[in-house]
């Protein structure tokens, strides 16, 4: 196995799409709707004004691995005088691929890019599978995290 690391395009979409929604399933998620076509609308339309970015990882031509950033601006506070926070998702691996340091390669990229578009924080929600990962790259549980739902 030979993986190689490259940024998501236009052309890898489908694949990487397809795989979010594998994702969202082994998470548990409830699907009730077809997500395809506004995830596509989605990624098309930020990554053309740059406010989303991935990267794969790809063994031939099968990719193995996707993570994904999205930049987002809110109003400037002392923790993050920038006001630009990066929004950690579509991190997952194939099975067959985990336990080889990929999520952590593409982890990395993807907080790099985040890095350069001026953000002061980078923010997911993880999944119970995910927390080891982003513990020991460094992230810390925000206890105070809400959610309202509409």
């Amino acid at each position: 196995m030979s993986v190689e690391y490259k940024k998501l395009t236009e052309k890898e979409l489908g694949t990487f799409i397809e795989m979010r929604i594998n994702q969202l399933r082994e998470e548990g998620a409830t699907e009730d709707v077809d997500l395809r076509p506004a995830l596509a609308d989605y990624y098309n339309r930020h990554m053309a004004d740059g406010t989303f970015v991935a990267w794969l990882a790809v063994d031939g031509d099968r990719i193995v691995g996707t993570s994904g950033m999205s930049f987002v601006e809110k109003p400037p506070w002392f923790g993050c005088p920038s006001g630009k926070i990066g929004l950690l998702s579509s991190m997952f691996t194939a099975n067959d691929y985990r336990r080889q340091g990929i999520a952590r390669t593409l982890l990395s990229r993807v907080v790099n890019e985040a890095r350069e578009y001026g953000c002061g924080s980078v923010q997911i929600t993880a999944s119970n599978m995910g927390v080891l990962l982003y513990t020991d790259f460094g992230f810390v549980k925000n206890g105070n995290f809400m959610q309202y739902k509409l």
